[in-house]
């Protein structure tokens, strides 16, 4: 096959000219389809940097030259009076080629994509102020002009990533029968994010790929309800969704709709972002229409996979002196380490709850070392983690420059855990995690299901899975500075360090799965993976809807009416899974035990809608339901044994251009019981809305939304 692989940058081949993990990945898979016989050609921008490559490589420049007129129309809500409604950027692009290791690289260059030699991607603050905002469209207009001129010499395979950075690519070859597009979602970006409608049909227009847009999702005939419009304000502090004004559409549609597979990371990366799950964007997610894009698309998503450099799971793990690498740290090679390795990103990935959980522990007494990477290129300016690693010095070691990968190889083989305490699903393999891993460390990390094959989410010493577990899970965070998590994380320290001290066969055990369980991770197997895929859209056989999705996210309404009968316990144990009484019934007599456990289902869920169509005439099950949250003399007491956290979520005050909400926990007043003051009805509220809206937090992790009438 010809594999074309496209992103907007794809230096890994070179670390002088990377920016993200995404190019790393698409060079590591691009040179093992070559391996495997492919012709792979990769298209990038040059970003400026052309005469750096010149000084170490053999660069041919081509004889392309395409000159042509980028028309941009503006979205005035974003970029007001200062711009008119349509700009028209003059460029002419010129097109150069670098062969290694048998891939072609071709690195486009014009007077906007060679804008920001040093970052590659424009500031988030650009937009609105600097048409410098716009170039990674113009990547995508001159990636897909360039490829129809110089690459259509037969049949070809487009894989494009990330799909903010290629929306216009699967509508552009839609109709073309020479070129199939694969696209791979590559971070957990929100699913509803758009872009401004105009501008999308004006650039289809230009490439000749008039395609008709989604409709506008917004009716403005029906605002929304009092519970939409407090979720969806409250998604703005879970990074899963962003409201929009009217005249845009959404990135995913376009991608969906037109691409012909759409790849994933890994299982729970696909799992996530095809239900969103037990997230407090769920019960939006259910009745929001990006879900029938999902729905409609479902059977052509498939896991690519994601995995782990040669360097670290080659061979054996190094044999580093451990007092060595320790001690020229500052640190006591006798303790129990931990080791964390990530961009600093406080919310993304869990460091401020990293801090002030070692922090506790340290402050308690315990004797661990802590080895954390954080990297910045500002340094960590944040005056409470400075304070921590200083009250703590000789326990904590904090680096935040860049450094050669082997000093990171060795902190991970001198460390006897890693953690990696990301939050809101954004990470959707964390490779880090698999790198410590296969140096013997421990992981300690959240369950998100984007992680969940690092295994360590089973249970660590005498549970089901204990013989094939890696480590140690704390639950998912869909808050920012999460207390839950910060006691989770503090809770598991103490625990590795006591399995350490007391039981340390079960330590060798865990160790041993880690790097058995990492160093599966290998670029061949994504590759294998990749071209079955690809094989299989290249030979005409296109994957087809079945019923193995509807049941798995309980979709019952796709299912085919014979379904019923042909896959009847099937259909019924996901009815029974979810407690949903009316599926059920359609396979199996509800009876009073069935009710039952049809109530008990849902309500370990929390999810009250069902338990009340299952409750019935059971004056049990209707007083269990009507019992878990009452006003009493002006406060709310809410009961569910299995609760966490409770937390009142009122609307405003109001963000510039969104709704906004304020959110105050209860206090818990006994186990499983949470109370507080029944505030007033806010002037921000939404018209006639009479209802208390509260965010429950499981013991499980799970999130679900409830609610009270004010009376």
């Amino acid at each position: 096959m010809h594999i074309i692989e496209t992103y907007f940058e794809c230096g890994g081949f070179d670390h002088r000219f990377l920016q993200g993990g995404i190019s790393v990945y698409l060079w590591n898979l691009s040179t093992e389809f070559a391996r495997q016989g492919h012709r792979v050609s990769v298209v990038t921008p040059a970003h400026g940097r052309l005469d750096d490559l010149r000084r170490d490589y053999d660069v041919e420049t081509l004889d392309y030259r395409d000159t042509y007129e980028l028309p941009l129309v503006l979205d005035p809500g974003t970029w007001g009076e200062r711009f008119p409604a349509e700009v028209r950027i003059p460029l002419t692009t010129t097109a150069h080629r670098v062969r290694l290791e048998g891939v072609d690289l071709y690195f486009l260059s014009n007077e906007l994509l060679d804008e920001l030699p040093d970052r590659f991607y424009p500031p988030y603050d650009s937009k609105g102020r600097d048409l410098v905002f716009f170039k990674p469209l113009a990547y995508q207009v001159d990636t897909i002009r360039f490829v129809r001129e110089r690459l259509r010499d037969g049949r070809a395979l487009l894989h494009a990533h990330e799909p903010y950075y290629h929306y216009l690519m699967p509508a552009a070859f839609r109709d073309d029968p020479d070129m199939l597009v694969v696209s791979t979602v590559q971070s957990n970006m929100p699913i509803t994010k758009k872009v401004h409608r105009p501008k999308v049909e004006r650039l289809l227009d230009l490439l000749g790929a008039p395609v008709a847009l989604p409709p506008e999702d917004e009716d403005p005939d029906r605002p929304p309800t009092g519970a939409e419009a407090v979720m969806s304000a409250y998604q703005q502090r879970t990074h899963l969704h962003y409201e929009y004004g009217p005249g845009h559409v959404r990135v995913y549609d376009l991608v969906a709709d037109h691409a012909d597979l759409i790849d994933f990371l890994s299982p729970g990366h696909l799992e996530f972002y095809t239900g969103f799950a037990d997230t407090p964007f769920e019960q939006l997610f259910t009745g929001h229409p990006v879900r029938d894009a999902v729905r409609r698309n479902a059977h052509k998503a498939f896991v690519g996979g994601c995995a782990i450099g040669d360097r670290w799971t080659g061979g054996r793990p190094p044999a580093d002196d451990r007092a060595a690498v320790l001690s020229s740290l500052g640190l006591d090679p006798a303790l129990p380490t931990f080791f964390h390795n990530a961009r600093y990103a406080v919310h993304h990935k869990g460091q401020t709850e990293l801090f002030r959980a070692v922090d506790r522990v340290l402050s308690e007494g315990l004797a661990a070392n802590f080895v954390l990477r954080c990297l910045t290129d500002g340094g960590i300016g944040d005056p409470y983690v400075n304070d921590v690693v200083t009250r703590h010095r000789g326990r904590i070691h904090l680096e935040c420059e860049r450094v050669e990968e082997e000093r990171i190889v060795a902190y991970a083989a001198a460390s006897d855990f890693c953690l990696f305490p990301s939050k809101f699903e954004m990470d959707t393999f964390l490779i880090a995690q698999g790198e410590a891993m296969a140096m013997g460390a421990v992981p300690i990390a959240t369950a998100q299901l984007g992680m969940a094959h690092f295994g360590h989410t089973c249970d660590p010493l005498d549970g089901p899975g204990a013989a094939t577990a890696t480590g140690f899970a704390v639950n998912r965070s869909f808050a920012e500075d999460d207390a839950l998590l910060v006691d989770a994380l503090a809770r598991r320290i103490r625990e590795a360090v006591a399995l350490l001290r007391d039981r340390p066969g079960d330590h060798r055990r865990l160790r041993s799965n880690a790097i058995a369980r990492a160093r599966r991770f290998t670029w061949e197997n994504v590759a294998r993976r990749h071209t079955e895929a690809f094989t299989a859209l290249w030979e005409g056989r296109r994957p087809a809807p079945g019923i193995e999705l509807p049941l798995r996210h309980g979709w019952f309404d796709l299912l085919p009416p014979e379904a019923y009968e042909t896959h009847r316990d099937a259909v019924a144990a996901a009815a029974a899974r979810l407690g949903d009484a009316d599926v059920y019934g359609r396979c199996r007599p509800v009876d009073a035990a069935a009710a039952r456990a049809l109530f008990d289902a849902a309500w370990e869920r929390a999810d009250f809608a069902r338990c009340a169509a299952v409750a019935g005439g059971d004056r049990e099950l209707r007083d269990r339901l009507a019992g878990r949250c009452a006003v009493e003399d002006g406060r709310i007491v809410y009961r569910l044994p299995h609760a966490e956290r409770v937390e009142l979520v009122e609307p405003g005050p109001p963000g510039p251009g969104r709704r906004g909400v304020t959110v105050r926990p209860l206090e818990r007043s006994a186990p499983g019981e949470f109370t507080g003051p029944l505030p007033p009805a806010g002037r921000d509220a939404p018209q006639g809305d009479r209802d208390v809206h509260l965010l429950v937090t499981l013991a499980s992790g799970r999130c679900a939304w409830d609610g009270v009438r004010r009376g």
